[in-house]
């Protein structure tokens, strides 16, 4: 979310001067991370994550490096990963980063606060500095085709994610600002899952949807929905940021219990809900302790899901009371939720 963004680099910089703000600008197929996503780099530390693993580790030394050599105003560097071998990661994705060195200078040409429902502006050339706009009438200012993408996302002809707009004479990265929008993390595209994203489309979730194979999903995807195919669904779970929503129904029992310890082990979740019978419950509750997760950890994970007392068993009626559940729920955690006790 972009209002959190500027929030953490105002946060980071008054404690820890200057840093690189490291944003995914693209992503193409098994990536860990969406277009959007964003960690900070100082001298000493970090905040936020792109996914973790190599990929993260390679981010980060770059940013120190950029951080070790003179600053010059608004440093900026696109670069390129391949997930392949020579990251040694086995996503077979791709992914474009963008490195923003950010210190009280820069700071200093940002609204103290961006416009609801607005866009941030990061030019991909460094000098110039980054802006805001907040509807289409502002928009119309800008260059095109930076323009014509701005004005959509803003009149919500084009989903509210990041775009990254390349031209001959200037690149932009369009990075939207979703304060309002709880990132929800659903496995499994059989019936059950593709009946909730349905059901949630036009709420306030930002749904990422994953399953170990594209032909799982269905033709035509929802708008809005970000698909993800992941040989590793429980390192997408782990790598998530915290106070996320989850919703596991994959196919799988194995899979399942392996993202439910993932999230388990962590405990930074906002909500986590497991499909399932009180048959399965029991099962998993008891690997999972014998696991080592102690009781607080698990008494945050939801099974069954959905409203309680409500019958049917129709993938429709599921969605509808998951949906109602979510919603409940995100009234009352507009907060990052975690506990230090995650294994006993």
């Amino acid at each position: 979310m972009t209002g959190a963004w500027l929030d953490a680099v105002r946060e980071r910089t008054s404690a820890a001067g200057d840093l690189v703000s490291v944003i995914v600008a693209a992503a193409d197929g098994s990536a860990p991370r969406e277009p959007g996503a964003w960690m900070l780099v100082d001298r000493d530390g970090q905040a936020g994550t792109i996914g973790g693993g190599r990929l993260e580790w390679e981010a980060t030394r770059t940013a120190r490096a950029m951080l070790a050599a003179p600053g010059a105003p608004w440093q900026r560097d696109l670069r390129d990963y391949p997930l392949g071998p020579d990251l040694e990661q086995c996503c077979g994705g791709f992914v474009r980063l963008l490195f923003e060195r950010v210190g009280a200078p820069e700071l200093a040409q940002l609204p103290a606060a961006l416009p609801a429902g607005g866009l941030l502006l990061h030019p991909v050339a460094s000098g110039p500095a980054a802006e805001t706009v907040a509807d289409r009438q502002a928009a119309k200012t800008l260059p095109f085709p930076l323009a014509k993408t701005a004005a959509e996302i803003l009149s919500g002809q084009a989903p509210r994610t990041a775009a990254l707009i390349e031209a001959e004479a200037d690149s932009w990265l369009l990075h939207p600002v979703e304060a309002t929008r709880r990132p929800l993390y659903l496995y499994g595209a059989g019936h059950v899952g593709r009946a909730i994203v349905r059901t949630l489309e036009g709420l306030p979730f930002a749904v990422t949807w994953i399953d170990t194979g594209k032909t799982r999903f269905p033709p035509e995807m929802p708008v809005g929905v970000r698909q993800l195919v992941s040989d590793d669904p429980a390192a997408v779970a782990a790598a998530a940021p915290d106070g996320a929503f989850h919703l596991v129904l994959t196919y799988s029992h194995a899979l399942d219990f392996d993202i439910c310890d993932a999230l388990l082990a962590r405990n930074r979740f906002g909500f986590a809900g497991l499909i399932g019978s009180d048959t399965k419950r029991a099962r998993f509750f008891k690997r999972f302790r014998d696991a080592g997760i102690g009781e607080a950890a698990l008494a945050r994970l939801t099974c069954p899901i959905g409203i309680p007392g409500i019958a049917g068993k129709e993938p429709a009626t599921i969605a509808v009371t998951v949906a109602a559940q979510l919603l409940h729920r995100l009234s009352g955690a507009d907060t990052v939720i975690g506990s230090n006790e995650r294994r006993a």
